[in-house]
């Protein structure tokens, strides 16, 4: 009988291991065994850890991307004015080199008759005011919103090329900083507003829209369309006019004592440079207002 007893312990000793082991593979704490004719006792087994999940980092801000998105269109066919995004508040985008950049660290400038492929790629056409050999193609040295020397262009009439040059030393010399300086074609011109460009340069030559108001084609045309003024970072120096802002994400540079790179204030180095040429300054009108514009007649 003794050892009919010790086979069944045995057995018994034998599934129980079984069962620990079952156990120990899922993980399950605590075991308590007891086998019989004994005391109970408890067998503890470690769980085994699982793989700590590391939580995901917050995503970073996407690069705000000029042009990406069309605004809606007014009656008047600008977009619908919105407030400044975020990401535009204290805008510092940086500047994407379309030239290559100076060679030197001084101000590097040229003054040339306007190349044809340089032509083709503007908004000139025929039924602009002023030929071809009117205008000038100019490099010019400037500061980024990143400190950086880059190469911009820009078309403008050879009557102020030079002082146009001598202004944009002035500014590269006090560092103030240009977001874009290039030259815009006319499909540029035509598409969709998006309300975020930033694009300094002089000669446009943008024909009134007859179509919604006929009374614009009897108006005279813009300075602009003569290579007689020149926009600067206009979305950090809007265009207001009762309800209307250009550029129309551009809300919050309409508070001009909140002082930030690359606006133009009065008595700063742009209104100075200008005027140190004979240029008026468009945020001293009485209305509508273009704190972005200065022009040689003060049109």
């Amino acid at each position: 009988m003794s050892q009919h007893i010790a086979r069944r312990l045995i057995l018994w000793r034998y599934l129980i291991g079984l069962l620990v082991g079952a156990l120990l593979l899922v993980g399950l704490v605590p075991v308590v065994l007891r086998a019989p004719g004994e005391r109970p006792r408890q067998m503890v087994a470690e769980r085994v850890a699982a793989p700590q999940t590391k939580a995901a980092a917050p995503a970073a801000p996407q690069p705000w991307v000029v042009g990406a998105a069309a605004l809606p269109l007014r009656p008047d066919g600008f977009g619908v004015v919105r407030s400044t995004p975020p990401a535009l508040m204290n805008r510092k985008l940086p500047t994407v080199d379309r030239l290559p950049p100076p060679a030197s660290p001084m101000f590097q400038s040229t003054i040339a008759l306007v190349p044809p492929e340089v032509l083709a790629r503007s908004s000139w056409k025929p039924a602009c005011p002023v030929n071809p050999g009117q205008l000038r193609y100019l490099t010019i040295s400037f500061r980024g919103f990143d400190a950086r020397a880059h190469t911009g262009e820009m078309l403008i009439n050879a009557d102020v090329a030079p002082k146009v040059v001598d202004v944009f030393k002035r500014l590269f010399a006090a560092g103030f900083p240009i977001e874009e300086m290039r030259i815009t074609s006319e499909t540029e011109l035509k598409l969709a507003p998006t309300g975020d460009h930033n694009n300094t340069e002089g000669f446009i030559c943008r024909p009134p829209d007859q179509g919604t108001n006929p009374a614009k084609s009897q108006a005279p045309l813009p300075a602009q369309a003569y290579g007689m003024a020149i926009d600067l970072n206009p979305f950090n120096n809007p265009f207001v006019s009762g309800d209307l802002v250009l550029p129309e994400l551009a809300s919050s540079y309409l508070a001009r004592d909140w002082a930030r790179p690359g606006m133009v204030v009065d008595g700063g180095p742009a209104v100075t440079a200008f005027e140190s040429v004979g240029w008026q300054w468009g945020g001293r009108w009485p209305g509508p207002v273009s704190f972005m514009h200065f022009s040689s007649d003060g049109r």
